[in-house]
């Protein structure tokens, strides 16, 4: 009679198991990178990637959790399984893949110089055409800017191939790396830097503030190898869910979705040029 109630127990605990949660998906994101991922007025979290996260997760027929996570700690949570994907503007870098796995791209990686306006810097030209820092047209414009630089307080992320572009191309200048893209915004407009490095879709979010009144973008639109492209983190032993994402992601670009969402975001088409 014991054995009965026992195993008529374990029967009833097992069936009141979701049915489903085996399709569930953890994805962490910085929430602090506008448009790409940020917290709304009432906390929620919103942005390019969120709104795609949502997108794949329905053509997977996972339900999603997104939770917010610090970003100089958001490889290490998710090797430690805390979640199962990050979607945080990360771009796919060979040192990430060391560590991490990464899906097919869903976007691609432009930065830009924001400087003050009335900055020594201001009179950078623009040009609206990314221009890739492997080319042998940059050259020439990769060594003015570097001469301009020399010495000066540039701000960029940890951990960023913002950082690393400054490292590999412009290692003349007073680069200073902070948590998060808003910090060194802020010491920007403060005058305590002369110019940013960041994504220029996350720059231009930030210039529509009134905050940022008196910065501006300048100089050339950055692309190339070490900005990469954006894909999703995963942990290396994850193949079955890498593989899911990757023909969701194929099937958000074919559709138009991925263009539609980053026009919606960024004013522009982000998505990946075969």
């Amino acid at each position: 009679m014991k054995l009965t109630l026992i195993l008529s127990a374990a029967v009833l605990a097992v069936s009141l198991q979701p049915a489903n949660a085996a399709d569930k998906l953890r994805i962490a994101t910085e929430g602090a990178y506008a448009p790409w991922n940020f917290s709304g007025p009432n906390g929620t979290l919103e942005g390019f990637e969120i709104d795609l996260a949502d997108d794949l997760c329905k053509r997977m027929n996972k339900e999603c959790e997104i939770v917010a996570q610090n970003w100089d700690g958001i490889i290490p949570s998710l090797t430690a399984g805390k979640y199962d994907a990050i979607m945080a503007g990360m771009s796919i870098t060979p040192k990430r893949e060391e560590v991490i796995a990464f899906s097919k791209p869903y976007a691609a990686a432009i930065n830009s110089l924001a400087v003050l306006s009335d900055g020594d810097l201001a009179n950078l030209p623009m040009d609206g055409k990314p221009l890739s820092v492997d080319s042998e047209a940059a050259k020439p414009v990769l060594e003015e800017i570097a001469k301009l630089v020399e010495g000066r307080a540039v701000g960029v992320q940890g951990s960023t191939t913002a950082s690393s572009f400054m490292e590999q191309f412009l290692k003349g200048a007073d680069t200073r790396e902070y948590k998060t893209t808003e910090e060194h915004n802020l010491d920007l407009v403060a005058g305590r830097l002369d110019a940013v490095v960041a994504n220029a879709t996350v720059l231009s979010a930030a210039l529509e503030k009134e905050d940022m009144a008196g910065v501006k973008l300048a100089g050339p639109l950055f692309s190339g190898k070490v900005f990469g492209m954006i894909g999703i983190g995963l942990r290396k032993e994850d193949t079955a869910l890498k593989a899911d994402l990757d023909k969701a992601i194929e099937a958000a670009r074919a559709d138009g979705t991925i263009k539609t969402l980053s026009e919606k975001w960024f004013k522009l088409d982000v998505s990946p040029q075969d």
